[in-house]
């Protein structure tokens, strides 16, 4: 009624997304080159790329044209108090690719930048995250579809995939290929921290599984150099952005780690030159 009020054109929009022609949050490659200070720009980001309402009346071109309505979007974000996210495989997971939080993780983040601050906490309240696992129940009784908090589905899935020593020796195997996947996972898991919370024993156990085991180090950074820098990278980035409370022994081996990574990677590329 106020955006109406206002004078804004078709205030009741809610299929919101990229401009046409277009897709992608941008949040992902943000994340991937470092390129942000605080955490509140991620979800201007994504608003910024989903700032498009679609629909039959829209952009006066059919289903596929889209027209800009941001103030509309702005006012369904600050009333948004809780984002759901349906996962329909078992193969892939909020931790596993890269798109999960760049575009549910940087939504929810977006939401918070138009909350109150609690005044208990000195920060904008909250906004929850629902991961539906509709792989995860019998279809004929939604009653049975397991619904989980985002926390509690990362806590999860790192416990079972990424830390696991099990998965991580079967991406040793497979060299080049495992070491970047597990760069991924480990720069996904920098994006997650910042759009909600990953636990600190998940850093904590990522280090000494994939950087300061020194045999598992070796592994990765004969087979991939490049993904073995990146994976020290993103612990460093946690520890500096305050992601992870690590202690200064562990710091500054992770970075005699970087820099000797850092060497490698520089050698190998002059070779090719």
């Amino acid at each position: 009624m106020e955006l109406e009020a206002g004078g804004t054109e078709r205030p009741a929009a809610r299929l919101f997304s990229n401009p046409p022609g277009d897709y992608g949050s941008m949040v992902n490659e943000v994340i991937g080159n470092g390129d942000w200070d605080e955490s509140e720009a991620l979800g201007e980001i994504w608003k910024g790329r989903n700032a498009y309402s679609y629909g039959r009346k829209e952009g006066g071109g059919g289903t596929r044209s889209g027209t800009a309505r941001p103030e509309v979007l702005d006012k369904l974000l600050s009333t948004t108090e809780r984002v759901v996210q349906e996962i329909d495989s078992v193969e892939y997971g909020l931790t596993d690719i890269q798109e999960y939080y760049a575009n549910t993780g940087a939504l929810k983040k977006a939401a918070e930048n138009r909350k109150e601050v609690d005044s208990s906490t000195g920060k904008a309240k909250k906004v929850a995250v629902s991961v539906i696992e509709a792989f995860g129940g019998a279809s004929d009784d939604s009653s049975k579809i397991p619904v989980r908090d985002v926390e509690d589905v990362l806590r999860m899935e790192y416990r079972s995939k990424f830390l696991n020593p099990k998965w991580r020796d079967a991406m040793l195997e497979q060299g080049s290929g495992g070491a970047y996947e597990v760069s991924q996972r480990m720069t996904a898991m920098v994006g997650w921290a910042a759009t909600a919370d990953v636990d600190n024993f998940v850093f904590d156990q990522a280090a000494e599984r994939y950087a300061l085991d020194e045999d598992v180090a070796n592994k990765l950074q004969k087979s991939n150099p490049e993904a073995f820098k990146n994976i020290v990278r993103r612990l460093l980035e946690a520890s500096g952005r305050g992601m992870w409370d690590a202690d200064e022994e562990t710091i500054e081996k992770l970075k005699s780690l970087y820099a000797d990574a850092d060497d490698l990677v520089e050698q190998v590329a002059s070779s090719f030159g």
